[in-house]
């Protein structure tokens, strides 16, 4: 019947309410006469039998007039009763002012205070009957292929959530839970309200696989309590958009996605200083190297909404460039304040290129967050990790020097402090680089740098790795059981990036509060529990996901640091401190560059590290070179012949060998 009902086009669903409708108010008459006189010949006088039929030839258009039959009844909400409301009224009216100019008929006024009550009751009665009917249908039908949930927290976003699920073709809501004591007991869109210790029993009884988090207002660590209750309890715990999301329907429940990771290990993050913010930016022109990776992009986002004059991006990866500037100019869509947008393909180890974009755009502020920084990587590319992340900070801060950019801010990280890996060495060498030109008198350029660690769901973090494995099944790989690393959320990292370095005065060495270093053995262990499985170890040799070892890589180690003395003090801001650290001295730092140049122009992989290792302090270059290209191309270029070519030789498409020995001569 109800497949059939609904079924049915939608002019014969109305035709149906139509008739429904004009027997409940001809009812409706006859009881408020009832009610007045009693069961008697008053109630059947023959001469009301033409006021009966007048009653729906009145009421019906006014219905329609005030668009009752445009509302679809198994949605139906508070503004259709509204409208079924002024329909009523406005019948009753009509027919309170037919019946005094008619002489045979004389109502009363109980009478028509009775037929309105009674017509409004029967009316709305009707729809909240035929739409509970549909939905227990509809429902009853999708149980057994929609999930049983509990939805946590039963405020405005909870009630909200329960209506957008009604319907819904996934989840099913069985109980709400709340801390708050005066809304345990009670029932809310026909679904009780419990108290969070019930929440074990209410899992097992109604075989819940899913907790949908209702708390979008809720403060970090009070969020971070209750997922830390849910987490033992074999549950998948999902969160929701927010409820301005769902309430404008930018979002609904086909948006639900995991627990953030950043919800639990970050922090509430403290309100930024607008002036900070705004110093050197708004109504300048920024510059963003890198501006398509994880932090340039991001670096982008925040600036842009700053209103700058303009902001260039420079990146040598064709699609993350394309990517981000598609990005950021939908974000601009309907803002007042228009920027200028230039997305620029360049390479940061190109100082002339650099010099000139600087110089043609009247660049303010530069941001340097290009950098080769995935340990592993660089550890097997080492001279090109040499080369990008030195000398391109080099080439690109000497083409802001030249320029007369006022302000230049790099990017740095944790590993620099007393580094095992190239990656480390590399970025200490950079900082010192940019320490140096901060030091030289007659520089227009006030040179800064910001230090910090890891960030959650960067392209090289661990998160949407193990997130990953975690999807497929497993295993979820770790480094090492005692591995730690300090985390921060890109959002938040690239706001105290842009404060730190308003506050600079040249030189400085600026360092982000991470907070506590975190176990990435408890992260893999505490993103399993969220998606509602169990580690699989000896203690659950049956536990759905398996923990696997592989090993530090080369160049990792167990614990990371942020600073390399205690020469610390604190700035303006409580998230931001200033390290002093020893520099090496300007004609040294000069002859080690030189040096390096020299070694990577022969491909000595070994003697790059090593004057790395004498110059940054903690790098001790352990085991050899990984840099397999690096040792093939220094055998090929210590042989006399055939030497290497910097291009390949022409194709002429006639005779290979002689286009091999052409090459090789030309090279040689």
């Amino acid at each position: 019947m109800h497949h059939y009902l609904a079924g049915l086009p939608r002019p014969v669903k109305q035709g149906l309410m139509v008739l429904a409708d004009a027997a409940v108010v001809v009812l409706a008459l006859w009881a408020a006469l009832v009610l007045h006189a009693g069961v008697g010949p008053a109630s059947f006088d023959p001469t009301l039998w033409a006021l009966y039929a007048l009653v729906p030839i009145v009421a019906i258009p006014l219905f329609a007039l005030f668009g009752l039959y445009r509302a679809v009844v198994r949605w139906m909400g508070a503004h259709a009763l509204a409208t079924i409301t002024k329909g009523v009224m406005a019948s009753t009216l009509a027919l309170t002012v037919i019946i005094s100019v008619m002489p045979q008929w004389t109502l009363s006024l109980p009478v028509v205070l009775n037929f309105a009550l009674l017509s409004l009751c029967a009316v709305g009665g009707l729809r909240i009957v035929v739409r509970g009917w549909f939905r227990r249908a509809a429902n009853g039908e999708g149980d057994r292929h929609r999930q049983p949930v509990v939805i946590y927290g039963a405020g405005n976003c909870g009630i909200e959530l329960a209506s957008s699920l009604i319907g819904n073709t996934h989840y099913r809501p069985v109980a709400f839970v709340d801390d708050d004591p005066r809304k345990q007991g009670t029932i809310i869109q026909g679904v009780s309200v419990h108290p969070p210790q019930r929440l074990p029993a209410l899992i097992d009884r109604e075989r819940v696989a899913y907790v949908l988090l209702a708390m979008a207002r809720l403060a970090r660590p009070e969020r971070r309590r209750i997922v830390e209750r849910l987490e033992p309890l074999n549950v998948h715990i999902l969160t929701i958009p927010p409820l301005s999301d769902l309430v404008t329907r930018r979002a609904g429940m086909e948006d639900v996605r995991e627990v953030e990771v950043e919800d639990l290990l970050g922090r509430d993050a403290v309100a930024p200083r607008p002036e900070l913010l705004r110093r050197c930016i708004a109504g300048h022109a920024v510059m963003v190297t890198g501006a398509g990776g994880s932090i340039g992009s991001e670096l982008c986002r925040q600036i842009l909404r700053l209103r700058p004059r303009r902001l260039v991006l420079v990146e040598r990866s064709e699609f993350a460039l394309y990517a981000i500037e598609k990005e950021l100019r939908y974000q601009m869509e309907g803002q007042a304040h228009q920027p200028e947008l230039h997305p620029v393909l360049g390479d940061v180890t190109d100082g002339e290129r650099m010099q000139a974009l600087m110089s043609a755009f009247a660049i303010h502020s530069v941001y340097h967050a290009a950098a080769y920084k995935h340990v592993p990587l660089v550890e097997a590319n080492s001279l090109q990790g040499i080369h990008n992340n030195v000398f391109g900070t080099l080439r690109t801060a000497e083409a802001a020097a030249a320029a007369g950019v006022p302000h230049f801010v790099l990017i740095s990280t944790d590993k620099a402090v007393r580094p095992t890996n190239v990656m480390g060495a590399s970025k200490r060498m950079a900082e010192q680089v940019v320490q140096d030109l901060a030091r030289r008198q007659g520089v227009p350029t006030v040179f800064s740098m910001v230090r910090f660690g890891n960030v959650l769901g960067s392209s090289g973090s661990v998160v949407p790795l193990f997130r990953e494995q975690i999807r497929k099944g497993g295993p979820v790989t770790v480094t090492h059981p005692e591995v730690t690393r300090y985390f921060m959320t890109i959002p938040e990292a690239a706001s105290l990036v842009i404060q730190a370095g308003a506050m600079a005065r040249g030189g400085e060495v600026f360092v982000l509060d991470m907070g506590e270093p975190v176990r990435i053995d408890d992260l893999a262990r505490r993103m399993i529990r969220l998606s509602g499985l169990t580690v699989r170890d000896e203690a659950r040799p049956a536990g759905d996901i398996e923990i696997r070892y592989t090993g530090l890589r080369p160049g990792e180690k167990l614990y990371e640091e942020l600073l390399l003395g205690e020469a610390v003090t604190g700035t303006d801001h409580p998230m931001i401190c200033r390290a002093s650290e020893a520099r090496l001295p300007a004609d040294g730092l000069q002859r080690l560059l030189e040096d390096l140049r020299r070694a990577a122009a022969r491909f000595d992989c070994e003697a790059a590290r090593q004057l790395l290792a004498g110059a940054v302090e903690g790098y001790e270059a352990p085991g050899p070179c990984n840099d397999v290209l690096g040792r093939r191309l220094a055998v090929a270029a210590a042989k006399p012949s055939p030497a290497i070519s910097p291009w390949p030789a022409p194709c002429t498409g006639t005779d290979n060998s002689s286009n091999r020995s052409s090459a090789h001569s030309v090279s040689g």
